[in-house]
């Protein structure tokens, strides 16, 4: 039962990421604009701003080069299969979801990384304080996605009781 909750999950979430990608390349424009503002609520502020991806989380692994491309979207790619053999087994249905949020993620900056050598990121949260303006990293659905799912498996990894424990045990 749950890979028929986390496999549609997961097509949803891919389908949401690419489809906002497609529209900020090619509706938008944006690696032609580069920046749209699009929200100010006093010092929050949220624009559309065109990264291109290179490395993983936080730009981190970096390289140059097809080489360094291909090993992340191998490694990701396994990542996402060693998950969805955890999809098979989970046992509630936030589980079946949160993991179905991480793969649909996960295969969508692979499709980047192997269409574009780089992921598209194009959401930026802002904050102004005291003249200094700090930037949340720059990120996209997929990333979105895998973010609240692993969010999601750290609160039930520490809030759900264990299924074959009694009350006062």
């Amino acid at each position: 039962m749950s890979l028929r909750l986390g496999l549609p999950a997961a097509a949803l979430l891919l389908a949401a990421d690419q489809a906002s990608k497609y529209w900020i390349l090619e509706g938008l424009k944006l690696p032609e604009l580069r920046n749209v503002p699009l929200l100010q609520l006093g010092p929050l502020g949220l624009d559309l701003t065109m990264v291109w991806n290179r490395g993983v989380t936080f730009g981190l692994l970096s390289g140059k080069g097809p080489t360094n491309h291909l090993i992340l979207a191998v490694l990701a790619s396994v990542i996402a299969l060693v998950l969805l053999r955890w999809m098979a087994r989970a046992e509630t249905r936030l589980v079946a979801y949160a993991l179905g949020a991480v793969v649909g993620g996960a295969v969508g900056n692979v499709l980047d990384r192997l269409r574009f050598g780089a992921v598209v990121d194009f959401v930026d949260v802002h904050l102004a304080l005291s003249g200094q303006v700090w930037h949340w990293y720059v990120f996209n659905v997929a990333d979105a996605g895998i973010v609240c799912g692993v969010a999601a498996l750290l609160a039930d990894a520490l809030f759900r009781r264990p299924s074959g424990l009694k009350e006062g045990a």
